[in-house]
């Protein structure tokens, strides 16, 4: 008697076919529906589209200088120093008799820098009439230092190779330290003298839909006396640093001086410019129209064949749900990714020379947070991406799925230009729209979040829906 013949699954044996082989498979529904070709292509179209309309549209502010460098573009490098060479390790002495105008955060006092040009390192010991004395660096707000000081106050600034230390007494005998900083690649001679600086006021009006910023500059006047520079090179005038573009004049007409007291007035800040255009976040904005194609994309991915019902055709030839959900995800990220490089590269190299055309200075692909910016709307559209394949497993119907999306990476930005700062801040880091910041390269007044730490909350936002739809698709009817 002939033994029978054993009998072996097709579909087990299918089962155990490669993860290769499925992303094969869904590339392949991908490629041959051409609706879903000429979607990626209009993603691709409508993101440069808007930054070529964007950047034809705009002008110059003005608050960047006319710099391409986003880290300079971010900065004031203004006020009025004046100075004499400090020849090698010494210190500049004065005393701040009275100061005038300019709120707060008005600045008078010495400084030591590297150069008269803009963005050059410094190290600035200043009286301010809301903050006391303070050392400041960098650019950066704050600083070493506070208290109730104000004038008349001593102020001794020494430097010893690339350190500057600060020292404030309300007597010229009894000093106190206040700080130390170091400044590489300080040169001998170095600038060293007397500055005064306030920052503009500004006024910030928030709508729904976008906001208006508006200033004027806040003059501010100081006057100092026993004044020394030592040592100084024989025969070095007292010059005068007043252009925002770092130009030393060899007079002014901001500075007087009667013997030995000194009067200098100025306006312009030295310090962060919190409303730097931030050119390359402007030029990717129409990630945020390009986007609603790929959402779109994604979810008619996952939705077209449950309402098909191809889906029970899917999961019988490959019963592993979860290993199809991770395909699916896979291949729309990567082709959202690869859509994305091609509108953020292109929205970047065609928007540069109408930009420059219309007096701005965008800063060059080659520039690492340029480079990260532009590298990062292309992660940024591949994770929106996997997160409209989530949105299509849970809800499986297309418009809703697309809607909810949408909402979740729109509504947050649009709801935040009417709240006040401090919410408004708390709603963009707190929502998948966070995501966004990955496109920032400048530190700005409203910043909600830093670029990488706001792509995290996207992604994370991300795994939780994929890890959802993996729990629903193993638990539904096809």
């Amino acid at each position: 008697m002939t033994a029978p013949a054993s009998y072996r699954s097709t579909v087990q044996a299918r089962a155990r076919d490669g993860f290769g082989r499925l992303l094969l498979a869904e590339w392949t529904k991908l490629r041959t529906v051409p609706r879903w070709v000429l979607t990626l292509v209009a993603s691709v179209a409508l993101t440069v589209l808007v930054a070529l309309l964007t950047a034809a549209g705009s002008a110059s502010s003005g608050t960047g200088e006319g710099t391409s460098d986003p880290a300079r573009a971010a900065i004031f490098d203004q006020g009025h120093f004046t100075y004499r060479p400090l020849a090698g390790d010494g210190a500049v002495v004065a005393r701040v008799t009275s100061q005038e105008g300019g709120g707060p955060w008005a600045k008078a006092g010495l400084m030591i820098r590297g150069s008269a040009e803009r963005g050059a390192p410094y190290a600035a010991l200043v009286v301010t009439p809301g903050h006391g004395v303070r050392l400041q660096t960098g650019y950066r707000e704050g600083g070493a230092g506070g208290g109730t000081g104000t004038a008349p106050r001593w102020l001794r600034l020494t430097r010893s190779g690339a350190t500057v230390t600060g020292h404030e007494s309300p007597d010229g005998r009894d000093w106190r330290r206040v700080g130390s900083v170091r400044l590489e690649g300080l040169p001998s001679p170095a600038l060293a003298g007397m500055v005064v600086a306030a920052p503009d006021r500004v006024e910030v009006r928030r709508q729904f839909g976008g906001e208006d910023v508006s200033g004027e500059p806040a003059d501010t006047r100081a006057t100092f006396d026993h004044v020394s520079v030592s040592p100084v090179q024989p025969g070095a005038a007292w010059r005068d640093r007043r252009a925002p573009g770092g130009t030393a004049d060899p007079g002014s007409d901001g500075r007087t001086r009667s013997g030995g007291t000194f009067t200098l007035s100025g306006y312009g800040d030295i310090g962060p410019n919190l409303f730097a255009d931030d050119l390359t976040r402007i030029t990717l904005t129409g990630v945020l129209i390009g986007q609603t194609a790929i959402v779109a994309l994604a979810v008619l991915f996952v939705t077209a064949e449950y309402r098909r019902g191809m889906v029970r055709t899917t999961f019988a030839a490959a019963p592993r749900r979860g290993r199809v959900l991770a395909a699916k995800a896979v291949v729309a990220g990567l082709v959202s990714l690869a859509a994305g490089l091609a509108a953020a590269f292109g929205s970047m190299l065609l928007a540069g020379p109408l930009m420059r055309s219309n007096g701005l200075a965008p800063p060059p692909l080659w520039d690492a947070a340029v480079l990260r910016a532009v590298l990062g709307t292309a992660a940024l559209l591949g994770v929106i991406a996997v997160f409209g394949v989530a949105a299509g497993v849970i809800v499986r119907r297309s418009a809703p799925a697309i809607t909810v999306v949408l909402l979740l990476l729109l509504l947050p930005q649009i709801v935040a230009t009417g709240l006040p700062l401090s919410a408004a801040r708390w709603l963009e880091r707190l929502t998948p729209s966070a995501g966004f910041a990955i496109q920032q390269t400048v530190t700005r007044f409203d910043r909600a979040i830093g670029p990488w730490a706001g792509f995290g909350v996207l992604c994370a936002y991300t795994v939780v829906a994929l890890a959802a739809a993996a729990w629903l698709v193993r638990r539904r009817d096809a």
